[in-house]
């Protein structure tokens, strides 16, 4: 991880384990700002994501932890297999009690944004900011989301998802191929570091990891489970926490069109959207300077 061995010479990187509804999380740390921020990553991707803005976010005064989600080592894989976002959320809220933090930012990329949506729901007092990456807020997008055509191209994965066996075979195919073919198709042009991709492997590797991460997509559909309703009221509540919401120009995976569908009033504590030129689906690795400027800007005016 150059960004963050570059970083040594200041703010130190450490490693935290976290522990929330009976399972352990790995997570990186840095920083000693009396302000804590969560960074959340999303699929196919983990705490690495953040490599670019933890240095940056330490250096600007913050606690940044970037934690590994739910599922993504054997150690925080559920009996039952549980990745509801509603319990997803309740891992964050966990979090914060083992450490005793009253109140967060927080920052999340893709399914880490679909994250900070539902904790800001359950419990908005407890968060000073939210900044979400490559995914807008859902009630608004939602129709966009069932009738853009070109949407519903990209979004053919997670119907794919849902072909258990199939599915999972497909993904972890050829040394995770698959995974490859997710990033360009998402970051079109980008040419990631080589390093990175194999540290995701390693992850992805790991015995119970993928099953984990396609069970993100599996529990979102399963309509008919109680826990997936309750996902869905927090989803659709307005959001009651100040809002920076980011989007790469060239985004594969989620059109960057449908933020524009969103509505200032589904915001009332305010909401400011910011489009990435040259970016896809990974725009905080792919653009981090202007991704980290914006961050450090919008944590600055929203500081406890």
């Amino acid at each position: 991880m150059e960004t963050l061995r570059k970083a040594e010479q200041g703010p130190a990187l450490k490693g935290l384990t976290l522990r929330a509804n009976e399972l352990k999380f790995s997570a990186m740390e840095m920083g000693e700002g009396p302000e804590v921020v969560f960074c959340l990553h999303g699929f196919p991707d983990h705490a690495r994501s953040f490599r670019e803005q933890m240095p940056v976010l330490a250096e600007a005064g913050y606690r940044v932890i970037v934690p590994t989600l739910r599922g993504y080592e054997p150690s925080s894989q559920p009996r039952g297999r549980n990745y509801h976002l509603a319990s997803l959320a309740e891992d964050v809220l966990g979090w914060m009690e083992q450490l005793g933090v009253r109140k967060v930012h927080l920052v999340g990329h893709d399914w880490g944004a679909l994250i900070g949506f539902a904790v800001t729901a359950m419990a908005p007092e407890r968060f000073h900011s939210l900044a979400t990456l490559a995914v807008p807020y859902t009630p608004d997008a939602m129709s966009g989301l069932l009738t853009d055509r070109e949407q519903l191209r990209n979004s053919w994965y997670s119907l794919f998802f849902q072909l258990r066996g199939v599915s999972d075979a497909v993904v972890r195919w050829n040394d995770f191929q698959f995974i490859e073919k997710l990033w360009r198709d998402w970051s079109p042009g980008w040419q990631w570091p080589a390093e990175e991709m194999e540290a995701l492997k390693r992850t992805f590797r790991q015995p119970g990891v993928a099953r984990a991460a396609l069970g993100y997509y599996r529990d979102f559909y399963r309509f008919y489970s109680p826990a997936n309703w309750r996902t869905q009221k927090l989803l659709f509540k307005p959001v009651l926490v100040p809002t920076l919401a980011l989007t790469g120009a060239r985004d594969g995976c989620v059109g960057t069109h449908l933020f524009d569908r969103v509505k200032p009033e589904s915001f009332p504590k305010g909401l400011r959207t910011e489009r990435i030129q040259g970016a896809g689906h990974f725009l905080h690795q792919e653009k981090p300077a202007e991704v980290n400027r914006l961050l450090v800007e919008w944590l600055g005016q929203h500081r406890g």
